[in-house]
């Protein structure tokens, strides 16, 4: 189902022009644990921690087959839940990759993501910003605390500090997808720069509700997407406790659960 995107779209409508008249919306769809799909508004296709075909969602496989097109992937870190189906659909897609250069290496050697989807271009370091599909997409790498390893037939390997991204669609959001996180005082600094947050806050692994929301109170999105939760017994945070949270900090408004599959209209 698609939800309208923030109030802006309705005072469009309003005004009595035709939606053919305005400007394309962006899409952003939720397939589970940390995985999304965002298709800007020039129909670019943007796959974020792509584990299309998890436990969580009942149509995965369907829906990986059904990515005929994909220009960039983007993963966060090199754990297995993050990585997902990123190699099948690159090499259907011919998708590059976005990730630090120690981790898009890593990827190439360890996982067999093709080399030549995975070079300069798309990669950089925390606090480095690149310009992707020519300025319609802009990517400041965010970091995270984390592990940082990958999972090899051969045992862990290092894979580059995890992260996370700023994706700036040009004529559409800014998207802050934090990655696996504890909460951070830096994530301040992002204030005023983050429409959408894709938040973790299933806790064991990664910050928890309560965290999270403080995540939320010192970023201050425009909406604050949970994601993260819910795949396995061991992620125990739920949006309920969330939304409790976020109350507490006086921004219960601010979140938007999405159910998996579901698409998010922004305008």
């Amino acid at each position: 189902m698609t939800h309208l995107g923030p109030v802006l779209f309705l005072a469009l409508l309003s005004i009595g022009q035709p939606l053919s008249a305005q400007a394309a919306p962006t899409l952003i769809t939720w397939y589970g644990q940390s995985a999304f799909k965002v298709v800007t508004p020039g129909g670019k296709v943007l796959l974020i921690d792509p584990w299309i075909n998890n436990p969580a969602n009942p149509h995965g496989r369907q829906e990986l087959e059904e990515l005929k097109r994909v220009d960039l992937i983007f993963i966060t870190h090199g754990h297995s839940d993050h990585i997902g189906d990123a190699v099948e659909i690159a090499r259907r897609t011919g998708a590059r990759l976005v990730a630090t250069f120690d981790l898009q290496k890593a990827l190439v050697a360890y996982k067999s993501y093709p080399a030549g989807q995975a070079d300069m271009t798309t990669s950089g370091s925390f606090g480095g910003r690149i310009s992707l599909l020519d300025g319609e997409v802009t990517v400041l790498f965010v970091p995270a605390i984390h592990g940082d390893s990958m999972d090899t037939v051969h045992g862990p390997v290092y894979a580059g500090r995890a992260g996370g991204f700023l994706i700036s669609i040009k004529g559409g959001p800014r998207i802050y997808h934090t990655g696996d996180t504890d909460l951070f005082s830096d994530m301040a600094l992002l204030k005023g720069e983050v429409d959408l947050l894709l938040v973790c806050i299933g806790d064991k692994f990664t910050m928890g509700p309560e965290r999270a929301a403080q995540a939320v109170s010192l970023i201050r999105p425009k909406l604050a997407i949970p994601m993260h939760f819910g795949t396995f017994p061991a992620l125990t945070g739920t949006p309920e406790q969330f939304k409790k949270a976020l109350a507490r900090h006086h921004l219960a408004s601010v979140m938007h659960l999405m159910r998996i599959g579901e698409t998010l209209t922004w305008r």
